[in-house]
């Protein structure tokens, strides 16, 4: 499962560049990564994995702006199609599932 957290955020004033800066640190200390600007990307092991780390996002919002966390599954996550000007790309592959015996 993915995480995607999607946002627009003020960065107008001085306070307002602050809280955006938090935002993403936050969301870069709790594992994302970004995959295009103001769009980061988090791969969870479970469901409840992936909630955990929505809940951790919801914490960090910032006071203003508009932010979107999206879930979707491995399998569509792999049917995204990446394109760098008319150019096709390879999309990320997700991790591969440790398995413990």
């Amino acid at each position: 499962m993915w995480v995607v957290v999607l946002f627009d955020l003020p960065v107008i004033t001085p306070e307002s560049r602050k809280a955006y800066t938090e935002f993403r640190k936050s969301l870069l200390a709790d594992g994302f990564t970004m995959m295009q600007f103001s769009v980061y990307m988090r791969h969870c092991a479970s469901e409840e994995n992936a909630q955990m780390h929505i809940d951790r996002t919801r914490k960090a919002l910032p006071p203003e702006g508009e932010v979107r966390i999206v879930k979707i599954t491995d399998k569509q996550f792999s049917h995204i199609q990446v394109f760098l000007g008319k150019k096709r790309q390879k999309s990320e592959n997700a991790p591969r599932q440790l398995t413990l015996f």
